[in-house]
């Protein structure tokens, strides 16, 4: 259990919270690139850290992220035409470019380009399917690193994007939560007796295991940390163990098992105190494997115009309980709810927007989660006092080297050694 306190400094991202501060040190994904793919396409609203912004890609194909209000009277560039390497505010005509420069004042007629006006902007940069950009000082900005689903640029990368209405802390933590998936996502997941890993249908995941209770190992690691979920597998249980390991790279990235055909990551990226963006990553280097852009959301019951409006924000919601079946609960579908993020989704929005973590009572199955509590709250409080982020000081591993694991494995096989080339402790 956190207290209130501890709770907080988990919880609060915008203005001075230290967790949002820590944030900063780190380049955040603002949007996917395909949401701006064109030149002069039109501009998207965003929100990153309790800040409005608008994303846009210029006439030469350059990106730029600005606060959403013009500098002049405060209306929203949303609105703005995006045309001649610019982004022109519709009430009286100011462009600004991707610098935040602005280039054309024509209700000045004095004014000149040297303009001390500027828009504020943000150094952007993509990679990954991503739009990423830089929110802290400029004096302490770092290379991009490829993430660690685009090693190289011809991997077959798909991503589900989609709102929660809560806290991103209570998403991330169902993120590295091995155990709910055996519950939650059993209809989606079963057990079945003739796989030896996670094995990838259209419509489920079967699992080499019906152990409910995975015994949990935890190390912390220079990125954050791995820990692995071991359960009892339905063959060979006297000579084998079922095996998952994930990892937490700070501060917002899991790196989830994998099955057959991909690899899988998410984001659980804070737009404020009380919303996040959920970001699911299917991908894999095989270009044999690996799952299309339409089949991803499609599993996932994410399409935009069919799962969600135009904002990424879910038709299955809180307000209509998720549009839950309980005659296909009584048919066998343990949820009644469609689709393993919004299974997700229904139990993180039902705990409030900022869960009182001081009313809960962790097991032993939740030990990466009390973990991750710990971890995290450390760092906000030794950034607060001046010390570095986490996950942002040497020594580093490339996270493209990073990798989750799930397979069966002999009992003698340290999971450590599973999936990662090299390991650098904290």
């Amino acid at each position: 259990m956190l207290s209130r306190e501890q709770n907080e400094l988990l919880c609060r991202v915008e203005g001075p919270a230290p967790m949002g501060q820590l944030m900063r040190q780190h380049w955040l994904p603002v949007c996917m690139a395909e949401e701006v793919a064109e030149p002069d396409c039109a501009p998207v609203k965003a929100r990153l850290l309790g800040e409005d912004l608008v994303v846009f890609r210029d006439s030469d194909g350059r990106l730029g992220v600005l606060g959403e209000r013009c500098p002049h009277r405060n209306a929203s560039l949303v609105f703005g035409r995006n045309e001649q390497c610019g982004l022109r505010c519709l009430y009286h005509g100011w462009k600004f470019d991707v610098e935040g420069n602005a280039v054309e004042m024509p209700t000045e007629p004095f004014a000149k380009k040297d303009s001390s006006v500027k828009a504020k902007a943000y150094p952007a940069r993509e990679s990954g399917g991503f739009v990423w950009i830089w929110m802290g000082p400029r004096e302490e900005m770092r290379e991009l690193e490829p993430p660690a689903w685009a090693p190289t640029r011809e991997t077959r990368t798909s991503i589900v994007k989609m709102h929660a209405g809560c806290n991103w802390a209570q998403v991330l933590e169902g993120s590295i939560d091995s155990a709910h998936s055996s519950s939650l996502h059993s209809t989606n997941m079963p057990a079945a007796q003739d796989v030896c890993g996670s094995t990838a249908t259209d419509s489920a995941w079967l699992r080499p295991s019906n152990d409910k209770a995975p015994r949990l190992q935890f190390q912390p690691t220079s990125y954050g940390f791995k820990y692995a979920a071991i359960r009892t597998p339905i063959k060979n249980a006297a000579t084998h163990d079922y095996v998952r390991t994930t990892l937490f790279i700070a501060p917002f990235t899991v790196l989830i098992p994998p099955n057959d055909q991909y690899n899988l990551a998410q984001m659980l990226v804070p737009l404020d105190d009380v919303n996040t963006m959920f970001y699911w990553i299917a991908w894999h280097s095989d270009p044999a494997k690996g799952i299309s852009q339409q089949a991803w959301r499609r599993f996932c019951a994410a399409e935009v115009g069919v799962d969600l409006d135009s904002n990424f924000k879910k038709l299955r919601n809180l307000e209509n309980r998720y549009l839950q079946d309980r005659e296909a609960m009584k048919r066998g579908d343990f949820t009644g709810i469609h689709g393993i993020p919004t299974q997700d989704m229904a139990m993180w929005e039902s705990m409030g927007t900022i869960v009182d973590r001081s009313r809960d009572h962790p097991g032993s199955s939740d030990m990466a989660v009390v973990q991750f509590r710990r971890m995290m709250v450390a760092a906000a409080k030794r950034f607060a006092e001046g010390g570095p982020a986490i996950g942002a000081t040497e020594p580093r591993i490339p996270h493209v080297s990073l990798a989750s694991f799930e397979g069966l494995v002999p009992k003698d096989i340290d999971w450590r050694t599973l999936g990662e080339p090299e390991e650098v402790k904290a």
